[in-house]
């Protein structure tokens, strides 16, 4: 039993218990980028927390793992999520016993308005709410003929690095499947955007009886970079130049995702001109990768901010700059 499971897992994400879904994710994604690894290096206290806020994302943006904990708290994931918190009653000495699915879709009726009244929508899913698996089809007999299921989907969001979704790359996925907590390698290509999903075959939650697991769908979220931007293919970087190189031009170092590379600057260039870096962009898997578009932003010494610093020589020297302007630099702007 890991800690997570003893907590509030309204608390760990910081909202209400009647949030909606849409809170949820909300507080989810915050928290997560917040505490991802990949920002708090060495940091084991924000590596538990990134955990806990998996777990208790996983649960809460699950409307039936949800309204379970919500009746039962955490000791329902002790259950294997079982609705009655007991065995199958198809297994040996349960009220259906020797009942086929047709005897009990006739019992129940497919659209759930049989005589039972358990309100499961339906008999597909009551078959589903005891065995695991799909109604129809997936199923199987093992041996002492308990009833063979594909185990359901598993759901999890992960949040890589910005590095990482441009290059491609491995992260790691804390996931709780059979009521234990693992940690599993997930390869990501280059070029992944938020909101893509990934589906892991055999890594979802157990079947029953014997029968193949399910799936893991990964939602994936990209953390932001503090310098860099994404546009398509393509990267986007804000480059500070003095106003020396900015009149003279220059060759200036820039880090790119394949390592730095020397920017030519060209003489007279003014704040806001674009320069491009040829194949510098996101990597692409199918073909040539994209570019990178650097701005340049001409940054004045900080010690001019303060008056007491500017001389009567920068003053005349701005002065004969101002004189030279042909046209007003705003003129062209209208709405």
């Amino acid at each position: 039993m890991t800690k997570t499971m003893a907590q509030d897992y309204y608390k760990i994400l910081e909202v209400s218990r009647s949030a909606t879904p849409e809170e949820i994710q909300k507080a989810y994604r915050r928290l997560a980028r917040k505490y991802h690894p990949d920002l708090n290096p060495n940091d084991k206290s924000a590596q538990q927390q990134f955990k806990d806020v998996q777990h208790a994302y996983e649960v809460l943006n699950d409307s039936e793992k949800r309204r379970m904990y919500d009746q039962l708290g955490p000791d329902f994931e002790r259950m294997g999520g079982a609705p009655f918190g007991g065995s199958s009653p198809f297994g040996a000495g349960g009220p259906f016993q020797g009942a086929s699915p047709q005897d009990l879709e006739k019992m129940f009726g497919r659209d759930g308005a049989g005589g039972g009244g358990f309100g499961f929508g339906g008999f597909e899913d009551l078959m589903r709410q005891f065995t695991g698996g799909n109604a129809a089809g997936g199923r199987g007999r093992a041996r002492g003929g308990r009833a063979m299921a594909q185990g359901t989907d598993l759901r999890a969001e992960l949040v890589v690095s910005f590095n990482t979704a441009v290059l491609g790359g491995t992260a790691g996925l804390n996931i709780i499947r059979g009521g234990k907590e693992e940690t599993i390698q997930l390869k990501i290509p280059p070029g992944i955007t938020t909101g893509k999903k990934m589906r892991v075959r055999g890594q979802g939650n157990p079947g029953a009886g014997g029968g193949p697991n399910g799936d893991l769908i990964v939602s994936l979220q990209v953390a932001p970079h503090p310098f860099f931007q994404r546009s398509g293919m393509n990267l986007e970087l804000r480059l500070p130049i003095t106003l020396k190189e900015a009149l003279q031009g220059a060759t200036v170092d820039v880090p790119t995702p394949s390592g730095t590379v020397a920017l030519k600057i060209p003489p007279g260039s003014s704040g806001g001109r674009r320069l491009r870096v040829k194949g510098q962009g996101v990597l692409n898997p199918s073909g040539a990768p994209g570019d990178l578009y650097v701005e340049l932003q001409i940054r004045l010494p900080d010690q001019l901010l303060d008056s007491t610093n500017r001389s009567d020589t920068l003053l005349r020297a701005a002065n004969e700059l101002e004189s030279m302007y042909r046209e007003p630099v705003r003129g062209h702007i209208q709405w």
